[in-house]
């Protein structure tokens, strides 16, 4: 299958390198700012909630937690696929980098939730489906990893933790229907009511704030991730020798 002429620039080490480095300290300046805008909003300015009071504000961190462990494992799957595709290495790389971080946040989630469970349900832990799928999720990062780990031939490393990438998405659809296919205790839908979510403005914006903060924080550290990555696949490359000669010689 032939490679899309808008990826045909994407599929460059040197470019995407270079790419990323200059977008990187644009995007962490900016997330950072916002998060520090979105926390004030959420746990300075944003009323107790009427039931939970102020232990609600754990969505702040939750939510965006919560909402990243997904759409990271849909973009590390997403690049899996170009990658076995198109055989595009960049994808690979992509896919690589993004891993470990769709785990952290996956765990986040599953740690904020269970501090926020033990005074709402007495319980730090249910077995409930949809902490029960945000859980394999966790699993599934885990061994996209550890398979990765497991070969010492990059190309083989690729293609078989690209393949479990891309079976693992099956269980993105359970986690997001889990708790309206089956009895849950989980709370469901609250800002995705478009017409009238469940919580008020003041708590809203900035959880939708805090969402698109994290995206950008995450986006700026896949991006240097994503660097160090292309520098270890192409470590005896040309171009790898001139970057890292002209980080070496003084200014």
């Amino acid at each position: 299958m032939k490679l899309p002429a808008w990826l045909h620039k994407f599929a460059s080490p040197p470019h995407v390198y270079g790419f990323a480095g200059a977008l990187y300290p644009w995007l962490l300046g900016l997330s950072l700012v916002l998060m520090a805008v979105g926390f004030y909003g959420g746990l300075v300015l944003a009323p107790a909630d009427y039931q939970q009071g102020d232990g609600f504000r754990i969505i702040y961190v939750h939510v965006p937690s919560a909402y990243l462990s997904t759409a990271v494992y849909a973009l590390m799957a997403t690049a899996s696929a170009i990658g076995l595709i198109w055989r595009m290495k960049v994808a690979h790389a992509v896919a690589a980098a993004a891993a470990p971080i769709g785990a952290w946040f996956t765990l986040l989630a599953l740690m904020t939730g269970a501090i926020w469970g033990k005074p709402m349900w007495g319980t730090y832990w249910q077995w409930d489906p949809r902490l029960t799928s945000e859980l394999i999720l966790l699993f599934i990062y885990l061994g996209y990893i550890s398979l990765r780990g497991a070969f010492d031939e990059l190309g083989k490393a690729d293609r078989a933790s690209a393949w479990l990438a891309v079976v693992g998405v099956v269980n993105l659809p359970i986690i997001h229907y889990s708790v309206i296919w089956w009895s849950s205790i989980h709370q469901g839908p609250t800002i995705k009511k478009l017409g009238s979510p469940s919580i008020t403005m003041e708590m809203v914006w900035p959880l939708l704030l805090l969402i698109f903060a994290y995206s950008l924080f995450f986006a700026a550290i896949l991006l240097q991730r994503l660097r160090a990555e292309i520098l270890d696949r192409e470590r005896y490359s040309r171009w790898v020798g001139g970057v890292v000669q002209a980080t070496a010689s003084p200014t």
